[in-house]
C-alpha cells in the first residue's frame, strides 16, 4: 500500500497500565509541522475464528460488561505475550467450542477503532473436524450456538449481530468463497 499520509511520534508516557491494556498520552507532529496529543489503548493483539461444523456456523454468546449486554460473536481472544496468531486461533477455538480442525486459513486483519486502540485481531477460517467439551478461562462464561449462514444472514440483516469481528470475518469468509 502506497501511503501518503503519517504523523511522527516525539514523545510519550504510559498514564494506565492494566492487566490486559495501558493507554498512553504521545507527543506527535502532524504533516503540517503542527504537534498534537494522542491518546492510545495498546493491546497485545488478538484472533478470531469464524469456524463451520457442517453446513452450520460455530458462534458463541457471551455477556460483554463494557456494553452491558450479550453479543453473538465468532470465538476469539486475546494474544499470550509471545504467542502467535496461528497457535492462538487454535487455542482460542478449543477452549471456547471444544472445537478442533486439520488446517485454518487465515482470512485477514482487522483493526476495530483504529483512531484510538492498537489491537490488531488476526482473523481466520476453520473447518471443524471434530468437537470435543469447552474449556473456556475461568472468568469466560459463554454458550455455544450454531446457524445455517442463511440464519446467520437473518441475524445480521436483522441487527442481531453487532460485533464487528464478527462481521468482518464472515463478510472476509464469503468474499473468499470460504462459505
Amino acid at each position: 500500500m502506497n501511503e501518503k499520509h503519517s504523523e511522527k511520534r516525539l514523545s510519550g508516557k504510559t498514564v494506565f497500565k492494566g492487566k490486559i491494556i495501558s493507554v498512553a498520552h504521545d507527543r506527535i507532529a502532524l504533516e503540517n509541522g503542527k504537534e498534537t496529543l494522542r491518546e492510545v489503548v495498546r493491546h497485545p493483539g488478538a484472533v478470531g475464528v469464524f469456524a463451520m461444523e457442517g453446513d452450520k456456523a460455530v458462534l458463541v454468546r457471551q455477556f460483554r460488561y463494557p456494553i452491558g449486554k450479550e453479543l453473538l460473536e465468532i470465538p476469539a481472544g486475546k494474544l499470550e505475550p509471545g504467542e502467535e496468531p496461528l497457535p492462538a486461533a487454535i487455542r482460542e477455538l478449543s477452549e471456547e467450542t471444544g472445537g478442533f480442525c486439520t488446517s485454518m486459513t487465515m482470512l485477514g486483519v482487522y483493526y476495530g477503532s483504529a483512531g484510538i486502540l492498537d489491537e490488531k485481531l488476526t482473523l481466520y477460517f476453520a473447518r471443524l473436524t471434530g468437537r470435543g467439551g469447552a474449556h473456556p478461562d475461568e472468568d469466560e462464561f459463554l454458550t455455544v450456538e450454531k446457524y445455517t449462514l442463511p440464519q446467520l444472514e437473518e441475524l445480521i440483516a436483522r441487527g442481531e449481530i453487532v460485533d464487528g469481528k464478527t462481521l468482518s470475518a464472515y463478510t472476509l469468509a464469503k468474499a473468499q468463497g470460504l462459505i
